[in-house]
C-alpha cells in the first residue's frame, strides 16, 4: 500500500518537473515572442499554470515527507486506521461498501479509496470490526456497521513482510 501511493506520487512529481522544466517554459517563450506581455492570454495562462506546478509539486513532497514517517509498527492490529481495508454495511440503504483508507488527499473512489481526512475515513477511524459508528456526512449522519477490516498491520503480516 504505501509503495503505490509512493510510486504514484513519485509519478506525478517526474510528470510536473517535466512540465514545469521544459514544457511551461517553451510555451513561455513561445507567448514572449508574440509581444506585449500584458494582453497576452497565452503568457498568462502558462504562468498560472506554473504557478499552479510549483503548488502541487510542494504539497506532493510533503506527502513524501508525510509518508516516510509512517511505521507500520506503531499502527494498532485491530482498529481502522491508515492502509485498512474496510467493508461497512449501511444501515439505512442495506448496501455493504468496501474502502481503503489512504493518506492525506489521495483519493481514487473508483477503486475504492477513501482519504484519512474525509467525513469517512475520520469517521472510521480506530473502529473495530463488528462495531457500529455513526459518521457525520454533508447529507448528514450515517449508520455503519464495520462488516470486515482488514488493517495493514494485518496485510503486512499475512504477506509475510
Amino acid at each position: 500500500m504505501l509503495e503505490k501511493i509512493r510510486s504514484q506520487i513519485e509519478a506525478e512529481i517526474t510528470g510536473l518537473m517535466h512540465e514545469l522544466h521544459v514544457d511551461l517554459p517553451e510555451r513561455i517563450k513561445i507567448a514572449r515572442e508574440h509581444g506585449d506581455l500584458r494582453e497576452n492570454a497565452e503568457f498568462k495562462a502558462a504562468k498560472e499554470r506554473q504557478g499552479f506546478v510549483e503548488a502541487r509539486l510542494n504539497h506532493l513532497t510533503t506527502r513524501m515527507t508525510e509518508l516516510s514517517k509512517i511505521d507500520v509498527k506503531d499502527m494498532a492490529y485491530d482498529k481502522a486506521g491508515f492502509g485498512s481495508t474496510v467493508t461497512i454495511h449501511d444501515i439505512d440503504l442495506d448496501e455493504d461498501f468496501t474502502f481503503t483508507i489512504t493518506a492525506g488527499d489521495f483519493i481514487d473512489l473508483d477503486a475504492g479509496q477513501v482519504s484519512l481526512a474525509s467525513p469517512i475515513g475520520q469517521g472510521l477511524l480506530g473502529a473495530e470490526e463488528g462495531e457500529e459508528v455513526t459518521i457525520k456526512l454533508p447529507a448528514g449522519a450515517r449508520q455503519y456497521k464495520i462488516v470486515e477490516l482488514s488493517t495493514l498491520p494485518q496485510q503486512m503480516e499475512a504477506r509475510g513482510s
